[in-house]
């Protein structure tokens, strides 16, 4: 007989008049692909509809803008006071609603930060005189644009509503227009509507009543706070109890977030990093829940039913939200349902879904090809004729392209020249911070074993073996090697490659240098101060590399300050010696190009590594001592060894490292759309 593992989770909640049919709520999120207008495109209603269609409660379209004239921020937030959204919504919040789920939309401001509409030349508002975060001056937004404001949520709201959703997010967090009313170190009005805590809570009480008037006392209405503002200046829990209070009884749900948008060191605290544990918000939301009889969500961090479950029975929150979890695997609530933990695709935190929206303007998943091209896998592709596919890896893009290969009904043989599958990553499975990688090396490698695959570990796939075979595909994804740099004294005794240190840190002496200032160095640095080393960085740019992903940027930046790593950029390793590795100054000769966001642009600052030492002449030199040198300067890909395997089969394809050196995004979708080709 079926028991559910997770009876809390799964259990309906009642908001408003509204059952919902469990507690794993979808949290709002964006989506930046739209129409000249702003509109939802096909593309984008397939995005949501796909995470209704895997049993989360509420599917909810995120930074719907109230007023289009001076609340906008970016260039992709739907705009709720256009009559002419009218029929891309409906058709969004009808798509997401067959399903069972609750379509949901988020209704928000952004005042002193609606950086679009200033540069449109409109005139913005805070809620005090002051800068905002690109430092520009606005005023304090008069009692008349308040009321206005008020009006505008409400129509937002009942447009909404018209258009089919049945849950609106009221943004009052992360220093949007209502936080910035509702922060104490911010909002010193002297009228009704600052000052004290009831004047300060009185614009977003006049909001929630407002929807209500216009919606339906029935109506279910959330509301979105910073429990916690979590940077120096900002307030505490206290604070946030206390606000939350204010609201008890007059909202359907209080969802409790922490941080603040526009503050850069708390951005991967609202949106935990791969630094943080799991959950590391609950405790805000568990705090209010002590206060308040309205109910109460959670979120930030979240991807473990177990967890979840906990969090509900023991009552921190009457709600978990996630939302990378559901872009990592959209039918996890099914499968939590289900009782198949195991079978849920974990979210690593590498931010590169965030990458993708602030450098690409495009919705991304490093472990779940599906993201950005659902309308791809919308519908079934006709039945293939049966090949014989040989895979030569059992990397990221190997152990992917044989996954997708046997859905599609080929008969897969996966070779691995190694004794376990999960390629060059498994060097960092001792990495406290990459447990959630690890975690997903070992989900793909626990797929594999329940798929119609056979494997062959310790094998090196031949031109031979895929004769004998019989082989009508070959799938080259044999990964790359380290690149060496031609440095003097590189093969001495006290330099290892950065591969090797992941492996045995142990290797590594109390002060090491790190030759190379991308991903793979900087969390190689980070990685070895964490066992207490004394590291440094050294660059050829003028700039550390984020590698493309701005938000684990930020992340970097936190680690680097946190441990002390000490950076030297614009600098060459000229020779390396028994006492540690000699540096030349070249200049800003290197230098990144200009980075497209603002929160992408704080990599550009001093604070992430910039090393630029007016003093110095360049071709000057100096000494870093250390015991140990480590070069991460990146990998070669083996043509020669795929080249071996071109004419081994009529089919051949080359994907992932042994094709150009890819990240675990670009080896996954290759990988995917490859073995989906066949």
């Amino acid at each position: 007989m079926y028991s559910c593992r997770y009876p809390h989770l799964f259990s309906p909640i009642r908001l408003g008049d509204t059952l919902f049919r469990n507690r794993l709520f979808g949290a709002p999120i964006g989506y930046e692909y739209l129409s000249s207008q702003n509109h939802p495109l096909e593309e984008t209603i397939a995005f949501f509809e796909r995470k209704a269609m895997g049993g989360a409660a509420t599917v909810n379209y995120g930074s719907g803008a109230v007023d289009s004239k001076r609340g906008v921020i970016g260039l992709s937030n739907p705009y709720l006071d256009d009559p002419t959204a009218l029929p891309p919504l409906y058709r969004l919040a009808s798509a997401v609603n067959r399903h069972g789920a609750v379509a949901a939309i988020e209704l928000g401001h952004f005042g002193a930060n609606s950086y679009i509409c200033a540069a449109r030349g409109a005139q913005i508002y805070g809620a005090v005189d002051g800068q905002n975060a690109l430092g520009h001056f606005v005023p304090a937004m008069p009692e008349e644009v308040i009321e206005e404001t008020i009006e505008a949520f409400g129509n937002a709201a009942a447009f909404a509503k018209f258009c089919g959703f049945g849950l609106v997010t009221i943004h009052a967090g992360h220093g949007w227009l209502l936080n910035q009313f509702l922060d104490p170190n911010v909002n010193v009005r002297k009228d009704r509507w600052g000052g004290s805590l009831e004047n300060r809570c009185r614009f977003a009480l006049a909001v929630i009543e407002r929807i209500k008037q216009k919606c339906g006392r029935g109506f279910p209405v959330d509301i979105r706070i910073s429990g916690a503002t979590c940077y120096e200046g900002g307030y505490g829990i206290d604070e946030g109890v206390a606000i939350a209070r204010q609201l008890d009884g007059k909202v359907d749900m209080i969802h409790v977030s922490a941080g603040s948008h526009e503050v850069a060191e708390v951005f991967t605290v609202t949106h935990p990093s791969m630094f943080l544990p799991d959950g590391p918000n609950v405790q805000f939301a568990a705090e209010i829940k002590k206060h308040v009889g309205t109910p109460v969500a959670t979120v930030g961090g979240l991807n473990d039913p177990e967890l979840m479950e906990e969090i509900v029975s023991s009552g921190k929150a009457d709600v978990v939200m996630v939302a990378r979890a559901l872009l990592a695997d959209p039918d996890m609530p099914k499968k939590a349902r289900a009782g198949k933990r195991d079978e849920i695709r974990p979210c690593i935190r590498c931010f590169e879904c965030f990458a993708g929206i602030t450098t690409k303007r495009q919705n991304r998943c490093s472990v779940n090809p599906e993201i950005g091209f659902e309308q791809d896998s919308r519908h079934a592709l006709p039945p293939s004729s049966r090949k014989v596919v040989l895979i030569a890896g059992g990397g990221v893009a190997g152990m992917q392209a044989a996954l997708t290969a046997a859905e599609r009904g080929h008969e897969v043989v996966l070779c691995e020249r190694d004794d376990r599958l999960g390629g060059v990553l498994t060097c960092e499975d001792k990495v406290p911070f990459k447990r959630l990688l690890r975690e997903y090396l070992d989900y793909q490698a626990r797929m594999i074993a329940r798929a119609p695959i056979e494997v062959r570990l310790g094998t090196a796939v031949t031109a031979e073996l895929a004769e004998a075979m019989g082989a009508d595909v070959v799938i080259a994804a044999l990964g790359g090697r380290p690149a060496v740099p031609p440095i003097p004294g590189i093969a001495g005794g006290n330099v290892l490659g950065a591969e090797e240190a992941y492996r045995h840190p142990d290797k590594t002496g109390a002060r090491v240098v790190v030759l190379g200032g991308g991903l793979a160095g900087i969390e190689l640095a980070i990685y070895l101060s964490e066992m207490g080393r004394a590291v440094t960085i050294m660059e050829m740019m003028e700039t550390l590399s984020d590698g493309g992903n701005p938000v684990h940027g930020l992340a970097l930046i936190n680690e680097i300050k946190r441990y002390g790593i000490q950076v030297s950029t614009s600098t060459r390793a000229a020779e390396i010696t028994e006492r540690g590795a000699v540096g030349e100054y070249v200049g800003n000769l290197y230098t990144l190009p200009p980075c497209p966001t603002v929160q992408a642009a704080v990599l550009q600052s001093n604070s992430f590594g910039r090393a630029v030492r007016a003093e110095a002449e360049v071709g000057s030199r100096r000494l870093f001592e250390a015991d140990t040198v480590v070069y991460a300067t990146g990998r070669e890909p083996l043509h020669a060894e795929a080249g071996a395997l071109r004419f081994a089969a009529p089919e051949f394809y080359q994907i992932g490292d042994c094709f150009a050196p890819r990240n675990m995004l670009e080896a996954t979708r290759m990988a995917h759309a490859v073995a989906r080709d066949l």
